[in-house]
């Protein structure tokens, strides 16, 4: 039996088949949202606008990227009806508003349509926030003031601008008349998997605590703090369950691209938590590392910390208990900003990164856009160093040397050393890169095959709940290391001056 994984990411739609039988992946596909739909205008997964802040995507596109990467899928050398259960990833916290129309369009959709022309006219709200938007200043000061820090004990996070809770707040009071039209408000994931079984799809425990709405203590929405959000928004969301529950059976429409009706759809989770499971990084002191367009750094929890600098947050584990997530909103981005300043190619970027001495201490703060850690909302480059008269080499080793320093400072609070990294993403494949994490870390950085980590482990996750596959025997077939890097120990004392350094300048 074959398991599909399906991550609907910032920047496209990539699909993951897993063949545990034999130990191998059967297949994959992507969707690119720039390249392939470029009717939407969104190279970067989101809709200009004037505002930095504000970060919104066509919903639509979401769905015709489903619709591409899963056609192109069968296009593979692979048998799609022997694809027994799926799951899927959504970037998290991004929200999407439902009128009541949906739930008769979800329940009756016909293959002669579209997705996005069957569910075009069910939006309360045209677009949806992403996890990139930065506009809900004002609401998160109103809920950091009304529970104060009771608020990151319950939810695991403090306000955050990006999290749902804080756009559902501003929605109702900008448009209060298309608030009171929203029957159900999903995040990404609840409602790409909504679409998947013609029905509204639940939350799981691991999106859900990116809403800064559930009670991570009673793993339930915390009444007082939804009530404050927005008037009768308890009604409004789907219910939370834990991430192994099957959230229903395949909608018949997608028998048009090779996939048996009715079979097994697992909860979607976010994610961070998918790549949690993705990268094998169930086991205590191991972190796993997204170099993607933003970066993020998670681990498992063995106990519920809170950070007190209020940047790291607490996530459901989809392999039960919790897990630590810290998100730099300026990965990728930054990377390439750099890497199109000098005019390199990524071989290029990635060659230059190897040439500039170690803990030279030209560091520099890479915000060319709002950052999360710290919260930085106003796009802002900081330098140390003489940034224009600097070479090349100098300019990529201070990027990526300061993005590995944010890290460690900005997880230091963990009382689980990190010992080992597990490094996926794009970003993974720079070894420049690689390096310089090990040496910062003073741990061993290890890459594994598949750089869809999200996806991966979303079909390691419907493989685990579906075909009674365990977690570890998982995470043997598919997420063992392919390379190693280890750290160089005479790196130790440069790193730890230059880690103090990049504090000062942060």
């Amino acid at each position: 039996m074959l398991y599909l994984g399906i991550d609907a990411s910032t920047q496209g739609v990539k699909g993951v088949v897993i063949d545990p039988e034999n130990g191998r992946i059967a297949a994959q596909s992507s969707v690119n949202f720039g390249k392939d739909l470029p009717q939407y205008n969104s190279p970067e997964g989101y809709v200009y606008n004037e505002d930095p802040l504000i970060k919104h995507a066509d919903p639509g596109m979401w769905l015709d990227g489903l619709e591409l990467m899963l056609s192109r899928l069968a296009a593979e050398n692979v048998d799609m009806g022997k694809i027994a259960a799926l799951s899927g990833s959504g970037q998290q916290h991004g929200s999407v508003y439902l009128n009541k129309k949906a739930s008769s369009v979800l329940a009756a959709l016909h293959q002669g349509k579209s997705l996005a022309e069957q569910l075009q006219g069910t939006f309360s709200r045209k677009t949806a926030p992403l996890w990139m938007d930065r506009s809900t200043q004002k609401e998160c000061r109103e809920l950091a003031a009304k529970f104060g820090n009771d608020l990151q004990y319950i939810t695991g996070s403090p306000a955050t601008e990006r999290f749902t809770g804080p756009q559902i707040r501003k929605f109702y009071r900008e448009d209060p008349l298309a608030y009171q039209q929203t029957d159900k408000i999903h995040l990404v994931s609840s409602f790409l998997c909504s679409v998947l079984i013609g029905r509204h799809a639940p939350i799981d425990y691991g999106d859900g605590a990116g809403m800064n709405l559930l009670d991570l203590h009673k793993l339930e929405w915390d009444e007082e703090i939804v009530s404050f959000t927005a008037p009768s928004l308890m009604e409004k969301l789907p219910p939370c369950v834990p991430s192994g529950t099957v959230a229903g059976n395949l909608s018949s429409y997608f028998e048009k691209y090779g996939l048996k009706a009715n079979i097994p759809v697992i909860v979607w989770s976010g994610d961070n938590p998918c790549s949690l499971v993705g990268t094998g990084c169930a086991e205590a002191g191991t972190a796993g590392i997204s170099l993607g367009t933003s970066d993020t750094v998670f681990a498992t929890m063995e106990k519920y910390e809170l950070d007190p600098e209020k940047c790291g947050h607490v996530m459901g584990n989809p392999a039960g208990g919790f897990m630590s997530l810290i998100c730099f909103s300026n990965g990728s981005l930054a990377r390439d900003a750099v890497r199109r300043e000098i005019g390199a190619t990524w071989e290029e970027f990635d060659a230059l990164g190897a040439l500039a001495s170690a803990g030279s201490n030209q560091l520099m703060l890479p915000y060319f856009q709002p950052e999360s850690t710290p919260p930085v909302l106003q796009p802002e480059v900081k330098y140390n160093f003489n940034y224009a008269s600097a070479r090349p080499e100098e300019k990529v080793k201070a990027l990526l040397e300061s993005q590995a320093l944010s890290m460690r400072k900005h997880t230091m609070y963990l009382s689980e050393k990190i010992r080992k990294i597990r490094l996926t993403g794009g970003a993974s494949l720079c070894g420049s890169f690689r390096q310089i994490i090990a040496d910062v870390f003073q741990a061993e950085v290890e890459t594994i095959s598949v750089s869809n980590s999200a996806g991966l482990g979303a079909a390691m996750r419907s493989a685990a709940a579906v075909g009674n596959r365990s977690f570890a025997e998982l995470n043997s077939l598919f997420t063992a290391p392919e390379e190693v890097v280890f750290p160089d120990p005479s790196k130790k004392e440069l790193y730890e001056k230059s880690l103090m350094l990049y504090g000062e300048l942060e």
